[in-house]
């Protein structure tokens, strides 16, 4: 019997008994069109994706016809019109058996897919009947071939570092080499949908081979620094770093055109490089009004366990983070380290994180290259044109230890024993088309040889006698014109900025449309009291500093970008560069709205309110930073002390990007800090830790002279706001650019005495790394005592000093800046001094915490008459602060009665 599926459409199918199918019934057709759906969400269960055979295959039974009421005696029913249900089935006239097994190939066979979790109907229609579309196309000679050589090249690849370094630790690709032809066939898809630049974040698993075989990373170069050579040439001011967290960019050729690719330098922290591609992206996109594709490669036991992984997702459709899309791709070794599936996650399937976003699932055996290269085409598809991220897992194995070095068998005996038997991916595959007559046994022996040779080649330009460094692109292109700081002269530059101008940015940073109406009390606290004090008393608080900051750099053309959160506000509600219509919600930023100077096009500001995630968002604004140095890309914690959560992004690119790899970054980073009461979490922002890591000089700092002058961070607990401003201007003034840590106030936002005069932000101005007490210019050959500050701490001194009469007697000396060590400054404040016999370091922090341990060593070397420097301060405690306000209250009077009995 044939039944016509477009008339049984029609019949309303709750009226239908599922249970009780009758070849008189239509409804059979609808069971059909049941079957069909359990397939397409359940078939995935049993789908062929690992090459292994260690994965739990299970037949689901909403696969199965005898759950829609069908049996063996159904099988050769025939449907006519199936293609309303499939498609892309080729015939018209269908039997169950067919329609069965066309299932089974499709959805059971050597890719899975996860779409039901999307909540877009036309979206997973798109997916499911484009994904059923790919199954039928056969791929080219050409295509095919390409693989088969892409394979090989990859096979030789590591086989030649085997050979020639046994004992170098090379994250060989083995067991996985499918991964190289989804690399290739994004990089052509790219070109194909008209993208111009793809940015790649990866760990080390197969890195130096995509870096030399298709990214065009130069052999000889690799070779040289195997042989535990630097990789930088003399004239450049860098340590380097170990072969597989190597990056690259370079031009690929394909048929279609060109496509540039990024690919970063990342640290052995597992998936901490994901928010640094993305935001690298979005710069470019940003810079060059083109659409440039995230392409993001993971581990299966990294993408599973790390926590930035889901923060970075997170970032996916977030306004000021999303950039239309990421692909990822999961390199899958079914083992981390030496840890197995069963312990490494919860989930069937390493990529099923990417479900909470919405993002489709896609699982492919590796030792199918062809579907591997298909599902990639896919993947870049359906990312242009729903501009979401996509997750292809590549289930593979790997063929040795976690380094080539480990003994694999000693945690999973079975797997490698199965391992061992197997053949390799790209022989198999060259067998294949061998077997078919597309690629003989010669043409494979004679390409191989050829590979070999080309790394031989390679390998005889890596030694000393011909070895020359290739060009390096660290400051071309956008970067053309900084240097490196330690090539020019230690001096703070001149960033001070026309005062009328200065008046007319704090005016414009206020104005609105008349129709929009501001907060009542906005209008009283923000915009009269911003513009009164500038007008009529030539002064400026911190806010109104931090405005004309980045108001006066975004006339000369800088571009501006702020995120963290509640940043378009502030967290104490002293900025708000976003204003906020009462009666509609909707956002005006004045700035953005200035008349630009004559001679300059003028920058953009862009404030993005992140959300609630520290480590992908400082790790995302520090990839938007290494993109240009036009831009001054600004992080704000809530408060100090949430930076500790994007720790490794701190250690790993911040501090050390440029000594590793020569990529410079001009990143400010706002931590509000001071002891106010608040409790242990939010008082500091760690001082402690940003001074560890800079490298400025700590010892035999005797002759100033010789003081080095490249540092790798600026460290400021700046007290007044025309040094935060020059600070802020510094950062784009200079030719050279250095991360910025600000242990910003909380206080001071609105305390009585913390203003500055517009004429201390006037040409001719600059930031002042310590500045001298303005109390005792006048006195101080009578002063003999010297108190040693930094930050909000100096107005509690001054204040107490005035009430006990002092003035005659004590000078409180204001460190604004702690790294570099300001060392000629503050010998200058000691010859000011030159009657003062006592020296004390007064801080707010924990004797343990804070700049204590920094300085200390410094003022004891550097200077004979501060080698008995006097520490007051709170004592050692294993938090950062008493959470009782009692306890506060008595700690602060007890350090200001010592300040003044010493």
């Amino acid at each position: 019997m044939m039944i016509n599926i477009k008339k049984s459409l029609l019949v309303n199918s709750s009226k239908l008994m599922i249970r009780n199918y009758s070849t008189t019934n239509i409804t059979g057709i609808h069971n059909v069109e049941k079957l069909v759906n359990g397939y397409r969400k359940y078939g995935y269960l049993n789908a062929n994706v690992d090459p292994l055979g260690r994965m739990e295959r299970v037949k689901s039974k909403y696969t199965t016809i005898e759950y829609y009421g069908f049996n063996d005696g159904h099988q050769n029913e025939t449907f006519k019109d199936i293609q309303k249900l499939l498609k892309h089935q080729k015939s018209s006239n269908t039997t169950l058996k067919e329609i069965s097994e066309y299932l089974d190939k499709v959805y059971c066979g050597d890719v899975s897919v996860q779409f039901d979790h999307i909540e877009s109907a036309e979206e997973k229609e798109w997916l499911f009947d484009r994904f059923e579309e790919i199954q039928n196309q056969q791929l080219t000679k050409e295509e095919r071939l390409e693989i088969a050589k892409n394979l090989v090249k990859s096979e030789v690849f590591d086989h030649f570092l085997q050979k020639k370094f046994p004992t170098f630790k090379r994250y060989g690709l083995e067991g996985n080499e499918s991964m190289i032809v989804s690399c290739n066939s994004l990089f052509r898809e790219s070109v194909n949908q008209g993208i111009e630049n793809v940015v790649i974040g990866m760990p080390h698993r197969g890195r130096l081979n995509l870096l030399v075989q298709i990214c065009g990373y130069p052999a000889k170069d690799l070779f040289w620094k195997i042989k535990g050579n630097p990789e930088f040439s003399d004239d450049l001011l860098a340590i380097g770093d170990v072969a597989s967290h190597i990056g690259v960019s370079s031009d690929l050729q394909y048929p279609g055109g060109n496509v540039h690719v990024s690919l970063i330098n990342n640290p052995s922290h597992l998936e901490a490089a994901d928010p640094v591609a993305m935001g690298k992206v979005r710069a470019k996109q940003f810079y060059e009004g083109k659409d440039a594709l995230c392409f993001m490669l993971h581990g299966d036991a990294a993408v599973a366990g790390q926590g930035v992984v889901t923060e970075t997702l997170q970032l996916s459709q977030l306004t000021g983070f999303g950039v239309g899309g990421c692909v990822h791709l999961i390199a899958n070794n079914q083992l981390g380290f030496t840890t197995i599936p069963k312990n490494g996650r919860s989930t069937r399937y390493s990529g099923d994180i990417g479900k909470f976003i919405g993002a489709p699932i896609l699982v492919v055996n590796s030792q199918n290259p062809e579907m591997v290269e298909k599902v990639t085409r896919f993947a870049v598809e359906y990312r242009q044109k729903f501009k979401k991220d996509i997750v292809i897992d590549l289930v593979g194995w790997r063929k040795y230890g976690h380094n080539e070095v480990d003994e694999p068998s000693f945690t999973q005996p079975t797997m490698y024993s199965n391992i061992r038997k197997r053949q390799s991916i790209p022989q198999q595959y060259a067998s294949q088309l061998a077997n078919e007559g597309l690629f003989s046994s010669e043409q494979l022996q004679a390409f191989t040889a050829e590979e070999q040779q080309k790394l031989e080649q390679q390998l005889s330009q890596s030694l000393p006698e011909t070895f020359k460094f290739s060009p390096m692109d660290h400051l071309e292109g956008k970067w053309k014109g900084i240097v490196q700081s330690h090539t020019i002269a230690s001096k703070q530059p001149d960033t001070g900025y026309n005062v009328e101008e200065l008046k007319k940015i704090s005016v414009e940073s206020t104005i609105v449309p008349e129709s929009f109406q501001v907060h009542n009390r906005l209008l009283r606290s923000f915009s009269t009291a911003r513009n009164d004090k500038v007008q009529k008393q030539q002064q400026a608080d911190w806010a109104t500093a931090e405005s004309m900051a980045v108001g006066s750099l975004m006339k000369q053309g800088y571009n501006v970008r702020i995120s963290g959160q509640d940043v378009g506000r502030g967290t104490f509600s002293q900025r708000h560069f976003n204003l906020h219509e009462q009666n509609s919600d909707s956002v005006y930023q004045p700035l953005n709205h200035m008349t630009k100077d004559s001679s300059h096009k003028g920058g953009q500001l862009e404030v993005v309110n992140s959300n609630l995630s520290e480590f992908a968002v400082l790790g995302y604004e520090y990839g938007y930073s290494i993109e240009s140095p036009k831009t001054l890309p600004i992080w704000e914690a809530q408060f100090g002390d949430f930076v500790n959560g994007a720790q490794i992004i701190v250690d790993n690119f911040i501090t050390s990007s440029e000594v590793k790899w020569l990529r410079q970054t001009g990143i400010v980073i706002l931590l509000p800090h001071g002891y106010d009461g608040a409790g242990p979490e939010h008082s500091s922002c760690r001082l402690e830790r940003f001074l560890q890591a800079s490298d400025a000089e700590g010892v035999d700092v005797k002759n100033l002279d010789k003081i080095q002058r490249e540092h790798n961070i600026y460290i400021i607990n700046p007290s007044t706001p025309a040094n935060y401003f020059h600070a802020l201007r510094r950062q784009m003034i200079r030719n050279f650019r250095k991360p910025l840590v600000v242990a910003g106030p909380k206080v001071l936002l609105r305390h009585p005495n913390c203003f500055s005069s517009l004429q201390d932000m006037a040409p001719g101005t600059s930031f002042q790394p310590v500045l001298p007490d303005p109390d005792t210019m006048n006195n101080a050959s009578s002063i003999s005592h010297v108190i040693f500050c930094s930050g909000k701490v100096f107005y509690d001194l001054q204040e107490e000093r005035s009430k006990l009469g002092l003035v005659d007697k004590y000078a409180i000396v204001r460190l604004e800046e702690l790294s570099p060590f300001p060392y000629k400054e503050i010998a200058n404040e000691l010859k000011r001094y030159s009657n003062a016999t006592k020296f004390a370091w007064v801080q707010e922090e924990q004797q343990n915490t804070g700049a204590w341990t920094f300085v200390e060593p410094r003022f004891k070397q550097a200077f004979d008459k501060t080698s008995q420097i006097k520490y007051i301060g709170r004592g050692p405690l294993a938090a950062s602060a008493t959470g009782y306000s009692s306890s506060h209250k008595k700690e602060a009077a007890q350090l200001l009665k010592d300040a003044f009995n010493f």
